[in-house]
């Protein structure tokens, strides 16, 4: 169904969303959308970022225990 639109199915959308909540009110609501994303990608960024702490605190040191002294 997404897919028969086009270019001027998507410019009338526009024009009937901007007509019905006026300027202010979908320049604002975009505003929070952006925060909305930003939010997101730090939340995944932080959710790497201590998977992989929490993996480097549980790797085992296999080296060697004769190994181990001589760097």
């Amino acid at each position: 169904m997404l897919n028969n639109i086009g270019l001027p199915g998507l410019l009338l959308i526009a024009v009937v969303v901007l007509v019905l909540f006026g300027r202010g009110k979908v320049s604002s609501l975009m505003g929070e959308v952006g925060k909305g994303i930003t939010a997101f990608k730090k939340g995944v960024d932080d959710g790497s970022k201590e998977i992989e702490d929490s993996a480097a605190d549980t790797a085992k040191d296999v080296t060697p225990k004769g190994e181990k002294d001589k760097a």
